[in-house]
Formats: C-alpha cells, structure tokens, sequence
C-alpha cells in the first residue's frame, strides 16, 4: 500500500476518536443536566445529534472510498470493515445520549427529585469504556478491549442495583413512579452504552486477531 493509504487510514482513525469525543460530551452534559436539574445543558446535546450524524456519514463515505480505491486486504480489510461497525455503535451511543436528554428533559420539570449517586458511576463507567474501546481500536490493542467486556459486567450489575434501589422508592413513594421509571429508563440508556462498546470491543478483536467472538467466548475472563 501508498503511503497516501497510512494518511487516509489515520484520518480514519482521527475521524472516529472525535465523534467518540463528542458522544462522551453528550453523556457527561446529559447526566450534569439531570444530577444539577439544569434544563439549558440540554439544547447542547440535540445540536450534537446532528453534528455526530453528519460525522457517521462521513467515516461511512470514507470506509467506501478506501475499499473501493485501495482494494485492501488482511488487516488492512479488516482494520477498515470494523471501522465502520464501529461508526455505526458510535452513532447508536449518540441515540442513546439524546434518550437521557429527553428523559431528563421530563424529570427536571418535576419539583420531585431524589439523588441518586448511582447513576453518576454508572456515567463514569460507560464514558471510560467509550473511550477506552477507540484507544483499543486505535492502537489495536486486545487486552484493552478485552478489559472492556469485563467491566460491562460491572455496569451491568449497576443496572440491577438501580432496579432494585427504585423499586423501594416506589413502594414508599407510589405518586412519584413515573418518576422513577424516568430514572430506570436512563439507568437502561447507559448499560446499553455500556454494550455498544463491547461490541466496539469485538470489533477490535476481530480486527487485530480475525476471530470473531460475538456468540462464544475465546478468552478466560477470570
């Protein structure tokens, strides 16, 4: 391959790190909104909607152009295959950040408010393993990626603590349930952040080593 080929990779690469830059900003800006109850964060956030749409058609016009131009093979094929499964987790990330928005868009119009710390850590896990999963893109490194299908489990476990934790408060609190599944629902917005990036995760395993693991697992987790 041209070295013309490594520039255009790079730009790929420098393409997905900042729409995942931005997806991080919008989950960070929504949960401020939500844990701060200030409503004028929010607008921010839709307009960052449009901004990672049009990045997602971007990466998708440049992964068509290299296969198309380049006709790449071995990791290269892959490397730019997974890219753009992994623009499109990426783009879902940003739904997902538009979802807490609305959500929270309904819960600080509510004088009703409980603080939840819960949801916070589970905000901090899932930016780091947004970030994370493009470092191990990126850099192709496996382990990292592995790592992240590990902490999944973490912000999985959160989830059912959510769960558990708003099921009492509803059983004390019945006038304020909707509420509460406002909460749930935005507990649920970032575990399914959190599997988007293991998918993010696979990806990288499949890129860097050709073995898909989707629906089997090929690697100790202990």
């Amino acid at each position: 391959m041209t070295r013309h080929f490594d520039v255009e990779l790079n730009e790929l690469r420098e393409k997905l790190s900042n729409m995942a830059s931005l997806v991080e900003n919008m989950i960070d800006t929504a949960i401020k909104a939500l844990m701060e109850r200030k409503a004028e964060l929010l607008g921010g956030i839709f307009n960052n909607e449009t901004e990672v749409n049009n990045k997602h058609l971007e990466v998708d016009e440049l992964c068509l152009k290299l296969l198309a131009l380049r006709q790449p093979a071995g990791i290269d094929l892959r490397f730019i295959t997974s890219a753009m499964k992994i623009n499109a987790e990426l783009e879902r990330i940003g739904d997902q950040a538009v979802n807490i928005a609305q959500n929270t868009t309904n819960l600080i119009q509510q004088p009703f408010f409980i603080k939840l710390e819960l949801i916070p850590r589970m905000t901090e896990i899932s930016k780091a393993m947004v970030n994370d999963c493009i470092k191990a893109f990126i850099n192709k490194d496996v382990e990292l990626a592995k790592n992240i299908l590990l902490r999944d489990n973490e912000l999985d476990q959160l989830k059912r603590d959510v769960f558990r934790k708003l099921i009492g408060n509803i059983t004390e609190n019945p006038a304020q349930t909707e509420y509460f599944l406002d909460l749930l629902l935005i507990s649920r917005n970032l575990e399914k952040i959190g599997d988007h990036t293991t998918n993010i995760s696979e990806d990288v395993i499949f890129m860097v080593l050709g073995q898909d693991i989707r629906h089997h697992h090929l690697f100790d987790k202990h």
